[in-house]
């Protein structure tokens, strides 16, 4: 579980000021930009005392209300510290129990491959099966953990210098928790559930490797697989038909096919994902070039990496200028000293 969502647009817009609602610290992390907002809360710039930057998610007080939704909170925060791949962001830090919970992850200098897609348009296919095969390594420890991500979709894949980021994981579990879900609060979105999700039947590990397909679609030709609209349509598509897979290239046909497969026994493993972008790469092992992405995206990078320099902690008094106290009078300059009188004439 994680969180951070940067918004489009340059710098600007991607480092937003705090509002005069925005708290200007968390729990001794001061505050230095606010990066976006979600269903479960805002997310903000800090740093550590190091100066490493950190994203922090403050979850929105009506969560924080629900006693079942704190309980599956800090578990899922407990079972993400654990998780720490090369392609996740990991949990630094967090507070379960406090007024507000909110948790500190590691600051990506990414744009989110929803946001990236949406600006710049489909990935080229060397680039999806880089990232599709990212994405497995990151579910492989996330699974590992005991954690099933339930909400993979492309907002919450992060896309930096070296590869992608899957944040957020464990989140949905917890908002599972609370009626809140049911009544105008939205967490995920059906685009990119799993059929048995859908459904509402249990949810493994497979519900994520359909969602991986999912987002292999999406990357791959900038529309979801199963459509747009709203959500009763989608969720119908998504239980009883076949995906659109129009537009997807021919060497992620059989790794799109065998993710959508609506039975999760027929999905292949994460390992089993990772040998199909090996093989529809034509490499035995897939190599991530600094340039992975197109150049207008690694632009989008530069941008996010030139982020706000950290709110420096105020000198101390002994360095300030002294201020008279409260109600006394202004002190009036000195006067210039008055030279000594000659001596007397001898």
């Amino acid at each position: 579980m994680s969180g951070q969502q940067p918004r489009r647009g340059g710098a600007s817009q991607v480092f937003q000021p705090l509002a005069g609602d925005d708290p200007t610290t968390i729990a001794g992390y001061r505050l230095a930009a606010k990066l976006g907002a979600g269903g479960m809360g805002k997310v903000y710039l800090s740093y550590t005392p190091g100066g490493r930057p950190v994203a922090i998610k403050v979850i929105r007080p009506e969560f924080g209300e629900d006693a079942e939704f704190r309980r599956r909170f800090a578990q899922e925060v407990q079972s993400a510290q654990r998780v720490q791949g090369l392609f996740t962001a990991p949990v630094i830090d967090a507070d379960t129990k406090g007024a507000q919970p909110w948790l500190a992850t590691a600051y990506v200098p990414g744009p989110s491959l929803a946001d990236a897609v949406v600006e710049h348009g489909a990935l080229p296919v060397e680039a999806v099966l880089l990232l599709i095969a990212g994405m497995a390594e990151a579910l492989h420890v996330i699974h590992g953990a005991g954690i099933v991500h339930r909400d993979l979709k492309p907002s919450n894949v992060l896309l930096a210098a070296d590869g992608p980021r899957v944040i957020d994981f464990g989140i949905a579990y917890a908002a599972d928790a609370t009626s809140l879900t049911g009544s105008g609060v939205t967490i995920g979105t059906p685009s990119f559930m799993a059929p048995e999700q859908a459904a509402g039947r249990k949810v493994t590990a497979a519900t994520d490797i359909f969602a991986l397909g999912q987002v292999a679609v999406f990357a791959s030709t900038g529309t979801p697989a199963f459509g747009e609209g709203t959500s009763h349509g989608v969720l119908y598509r998504i239980v009883h038909e076949d995906p659109d897979l129009t537009g997807v290239p021919e060497r992620l046909m059989e790794l799109v096919g065998r993710c959508l497969a609506k039975n999760p026994e027929d999905r292949p493993s994460v390992a089993e994902v990772i040998q199909l972008c090996q093989t529809a790469n034509a490499e035995t092992v897939l190599r991530r070039p600094e340039d992975w992405l197109p150049q207008p995206v690694a632009a989008d990078i530069t941008v996010r990496a030139a982020a706000p320099a950290p709110v420096q902690t105020p000198p101390p008094p002994s360095a300030a200028p002294a201020t008279p106290p409260v109600g006394a009078a202004p002190t009036a300059p000195a006067a210039p000293a008055t030279p000594p009188a000659p001596p007397p004439p001898p």
